[in-house]
């Protein structure tokens, strides 16, 4: 199975931000493709993670299933035709770039702000989902943890997740560029989730301190609120609230909310000067550019907004890469390993039928006390057997060699072809 590991995505490096909203799903979403994936592909082993910056599914098969999953992602969303959306997807079919693009992706070397913490918390939600849907295995449970335990080496041996340079953090500097010639600019932000309450948690740090909170759920909004100590308001008053803003940072998907350029210019004496849309799909209309005085900026707006904090992530890149390197050739090992194992656990079986035919020859002759005695005796015997191999097998697999001795065992002692399954 571990030579059968690969990747499908789309991100932002190589997609409009029209296409990456147009193949973006929801939670929901999510787990509807990976029930599609597992009735009508023969993959296993399936991780599927959606965010506002790429679409990526990883999976397990013998061969290549980008076609056929682009399309199960199509019905999914809603349309047909994949051809217009084919070409933005990269298939990753060499096992070993497959995983190295997931430690990348998971730890933030692919964000657009680099070192990106948000990414690992929606890394293991996509994880969950797999595990949910019965789709994660041996291999995918050890690659996913072994990316957890690496998060935690960067965390604590660099300076790469010092700092906050995120997309949030991105987008409060962005807010007090935009306004630093008002004494008190009001901000509204629409929309508590992950991303919004980010962006919340840094206004803390700002000096910003005039935010109003607007969520279909009221409760959640005034919890953040208290929390960030801002002002929360109802869901009804939404279009009052925005009228009052100077600046509006909308994170709700805009199949739940959007705000269009007719809507707002059916509004009298509207006062925001600038939009933020961090939502996907997008909740805000380019088209409001179109009003005088009004600017509209969305996440790949602020992409490249860096910060000294941003500079020293930068700089940790290559410490971050040779603990990345150490962590997957740990992991390979373990995969090596486990080609070895059933064969491994075979020979033991083999000899151990061997010890107990031999032993029914003998122990009626034998008193309670030397059954006993031989029994551990021949018991001891078997085990330093088996570790012989067992070591060599283990160096082998160190070295990546491994096939050719479990090959010789399997002949010698002929034993039956054995297969990793996911």
């Amino acid at each position: 199975m571990q030579n059968q590991f690969k990747a499908l995505t789309l991100s932002y490096k190589n997609a409009p931000i029209a296409i990456r909203e147009e193949v973006a799903l929801n939670e929901i979403g999510c787990r509807n493709l990976l029930d599609k994936i597992r009735e009508f592909t023969g993959a296993r082993e399936v991780l599927v993670l959606s965010t506002c910056n790429r679409t990526e599914v990883y999976y397990a098969s013998e061969k290549d299933l980008s076609r056929e999953i682009v399309k199960l992602l199509a019905i999914e969303k809603g349309f047909v035709a994949t051809k217009r959306i084919q070409p933005y997807f990269l298939s990753i079919t060499d096992p070993a770039e497959a995983v190295q693009h997931l430690f990348r992706v998971s730890l933030g070397l692919e964000s657009q702000v680099v070192g990106d913490m948000q990414i690992m918390n929606q890394v293991k939600n996509a994880y969950q989902w797999a595990a949910d849907a019965g789709m994660a295995g041996p291999f995918l449970h050890r690659l996913m943890h072994t990316i957890f335990f690496t998060n935690k080496r960067v965390s604590n041996e660099t300076a790469f997740r010092d700092g906050a340079a995120s997309v949030a953090y991105a987008t409060v500097e962005l807010v007090e560029e935009l306004t630093q010639h008002l004494p008190d600019p009001r901000v509204l932000m629409i929309g508590v989730g992950e991303i919004g309450a980010n962006v919340c948690d840094n206004f803390g740090k700002s000096r910003i301190g005039n935010i109003t909170i607007v969520n279909r759920t009221h409760h959640k909004a005034l919890e953040l609120a208290q929390k960030c100590q801002a002002k929360a308001a109802y869901w009804e008053n939404v279009w009052e609230e925005i009228k009052q803003a100077d600046v509006v940072i909308s994170s709700v998907p805009g199949d739940c909310f959007f705000i269009s350029k007719a809507d707002v210019e059916k509004q009298k004496q509207l006062s925001p000067q600038f939009f933020i849309d961090l939502s996907m799909p997008r909740s805000i209309d380019k088209e409001l550019e179109m009003l005088p005085g009004t600017c509209v900026y969305n996440i790949d707006g602020i992409r490249n907004r860096t910060t000294e904090a941003l500079a020293l992530r930068l700089a940790a890149i290559p410490q971050v890469h040779q603990i990345v390197a150490e962590a997957i050739a740990e992991f390979q090992n373990w995969t090596r390993e486990m080609i070895m194992s059933p064969a491994l656990q075979q020979f033991k079986t083999r000899l151990e039928v061997i010890r107990q035919q031999e032993l029914a020859r003998y122990m009626k002759k034998l008193g309670a006390e030397e059954k006993e005695m031989v029994e551990a005796i021949t018991q001891n015997i078997l085990n330093k057997i088996v570790k012989m191999p067992a070591l060599e097998l283990k160096a082998a697999c160190q070295r990546g060699d491994a096939d050719a001795l479990v090959e010789s065992l399997r002949l010698l002692f002929d034993l039956e072809q054995t297969h990793v399954k996911a």
